[in-house]
């Protein structure tokens, strides 16, 4: 007769980066993830957890200045990085002119995908390549909105455009 035997469970570590400025240091299990991290503090709420496979973009966050799906990065992936979510974006310029820009040209209806795009889209401003409507739309292919229809995120993606060709 074979014996099974429960696997050892895996031992907490502890995981310290930057949040929005602030230092993070907190104990985790192997299975959390950054969206976990985000959400179970309370003080993230714009980071969202929607699909929990990568696919949807509400959970975007920039990770070492790179937009990622908060979902799919393992907490430990995090310990020593930089962490922003909207929540510490409102005040840089380049979120500003994201958030007017959406805002403009109704690019938002419920607003639940709504911070994922706009961290995905600054994400995309700071590494344009042509600066064209090309790197802004490929900056959001990741980010589904059920309510919009994506007109209004086309019109703010030309404006964004226009915008950084005049810089």
């Amino acid at each position: 007769m074979t014996r099974h035997t429960q696997p050892e469970p895996c031992a907490p570590e502890q995981v310290t980066f930057e949040l929005n400025g602030d230092v993070i240091s907190q104990w985790v299990s192997p299975a959390t993830t950054l969206l976990d991290i985000l959400r179970g503090s309370g003080r993230i709420t714009s980071a969202r957890a929607g699909c929990r496979i990568g696919r949807c973009g509400a959970c975007t966050v920039l990770l070492n200045g790179q937009a990622v799906p908060g979902c799919l990065v393992m907490a430990w992936q995090v310990s020593g990085g930089t962490v922003e979510t909207v929540e510490g974006l409102a005040e840089d310029p380049d979120f500003v002119q994201v958030r007017d820009a959406l805002a403009t040209e109704s690019a938002l209806q419920c607003g639940y995908c709504t911070p994922g795009i706009a961290v995905s889209l600054v994400s995309g401003l700071r590494q344009q390549q042509n600066g064209d409507v090309v790197d802004l739309e490929e900056a959001v292919t990741g980010n589904l909105c059920r309510c919009t229809g994506y007109g209004g995120l086309k019109r703010a993606i030309a404006v964004l455009t226009e915008a950084s060709s005049e810089t």
